[in-house]
């Protein structure tokens, strides 16, 4: 096992330069971005640690090699020469799953077929074992390849579950936000805590919560398992560590977070996944129209932050309905009053959106546009300032 290791984070498209900033507030010096995805350098202790805080991230992969990849016989003997054995344990299961993009090798089930018999002749050799098959009765050491112009990167996933999934959203919403992109949006929106806070269309109640976990500095990852935990090598002090850092670090506080959504049920959602992320005691939701929105701000020392996810016209309503919507948020939006004095003012609003008339409907030209994938829709997020 190498002293040091090699990690790579993929994130969604846009957030490279957020989950990089992360990973140096961690305090990892080697991080470097690529399109949709981060890299950077790591002891075993840090499978723990980035697992347990990062709020942008996908998941945590070691990379354990790279290989030319222009035929199956390639592909074979890179990968058998790497040091499986360094990570795999006898006994452990190491299933394979990837992609391949812009590469002569296409076909993702011969590509597994390959790499598993390569991984399965190295671990044979390695640890003396004799006949046709490995037994895979221990812990899960998933395999995963990414082949890109005829080059395979091998990794080893340390989560399992993707990050965005905190643990806390078991039901959610028609259109549910990815955990990941409404950290992003809140992180984009610079908040510390200090603001108030609202969501008029809150859905499953994910960016009030994930709102409320930076406010407290808690990191998302406290309370859900890692298939990293039950492997061999990552012993079980490195969690423990981690964790108690991490609760070191947490801030304690009032915060003023505001969730509204039309539909009741969405509210109880809300309600429900902020009592298991526990942060119910920071935010207040209620069943709200969007479109009478009227933020109920009294401290005119504090700032307002809207960030919102309003329906885009592709799965919850159609466009129209949504150029509606956003027309009469903006109206709403555009006269609201500043934090304490009851007369119209200043607010920071993100507005994330697919919509490419949203500008138009919404009567005003975004401050500034982050282009966002929401899973697979493209999206911008509309700053106004």
């Amino acid at each position: 096992m190498k002293s040091v290791l090699d990690f790579c984070v993929p994130c969604l498209f846009g957030l490279e330069g957020l989950c990089a900033d992360e990973l140096k507030r961690l305090g990892y010096d080697s991080v470097k971005t690529e399109n949709g995805r981060v890299m950077f350098a790591g002891t075993a202790g840090d499978i723990a640690r980035a697992n347990i805080n990062l709020r942008t991230g996908e998941r945590l992969l070691i990379v354990v090699g790279k290989t030319n990849a222009r035929t199956f016989d390639e592909l074979f003997e890179g990968v058998r020469k790497m040091a499986w054995e360094d990570y795999v344990p006898m006994g452990g299961a190491f299933p394979v799953k990837g992609h391949s993009l812009d590469s002569k090798l296409y076909s993702i089930p011969d590509c597994q077929r390959i790499i598993k018999k390569a991984v399965a002749m190295r671990l044979k050799s390695a640890f003396g074992i004799a006949g046709d098959i490995l037994n895979e009765s221990g812990a899960a050491y998933q395999i995963k390849f990414a082949i890109m112009d005829d080059i395979a990167t091998l990794y080893l996933d340390t989560s399992g579950t993707g990050l965005h999934k905190r643990g806390y959203r078991p039901a959610h919403g028609a259109a549910p936000l990815r955990e990941t992109l409404a950290a992003a949006m809140v992180k984009l929106s610079r908040y510390r805590g200090k603001e108030e806070i609202y969501d008029p269309f809150c859905g499953s109640g994910t960016i009030p919560i994930e709102a409320a976990l930076c406010a407290l500095n808690r990191a998302p990852g406290l309370d859900r398992c890692f298939d990293a935990m039950q492997w061999k090598w990552a012993d079980k002090k490195i969690w423990d560590l981690a964790k108690i850092e991490a609760r070191d670090l947490e801030y304690r506080g009032a915060y003023s977070i505001w969730g509204g959504d039309i539909d009741p049920k969405c509210i109880e959602i809300s309600q429900e996944n902020a009592k298991r992320a526990g942060v119910a005691e920071h935010i207040r939701f209620e069943t709200a129209d969007a479109g009478a929105f009227w933020h109920k701000a009294e401290d005119k020392n504090a700032g307002v932050i809207i960030i919102t996810n309003p329906p885009y016209g592709e799965r919850v309503m159609e466009k129209s309905r949504a150029q509606e919507l956003y027309r009469v948020l903006g109206e709403r939006l555009g006269n609201q009053p500043e934090a304490g004095t009851g007369v119209p003012g200043k607010m920071k609003m993100y507005i994330l959106s697919s919509h490419t008339e949203f500008e138009r409907a919404f009567g005003k030209k975004a401050t500034k546009k982050r282009k966002l994938y929401n899973g697979m829709i493209k999206c911008d997020l509309f700053m106004y300032f």
